[in-house]
């Protein structure tokens, strides 16, 4: 029997939400690499923009003490 290895597709992260982003934050408020996140090189993009968006309008601290 052969393992297939189930990948979620996400069709698009949005800045706006905060709870999807937060959850591939860790407590410095450091982004999760591909390994951790299992996103795909797009994907990760993605959600790397909307980090700094989410950032940059103030939604998610920059730094987390």
């Amino acid at each position: 029997m052969s393992e297939e290895k189930t990948t979620q597709t996400i069709n698009h992260i949005d800045y706006k939400d905060i709870n999807r982003i937060k959850n591939h934050l860790n407590p410095h408020s450091r982004m999760h690499s591909r390994k951790r996140t299992h996103m795909n090189a797009k994907e990760q993009r993605q959600f790397a923009r909307a980090t700094k968006r989410a950032r940059f309008m103030a939604l998610v601290p920059y730094v987390s003490h």
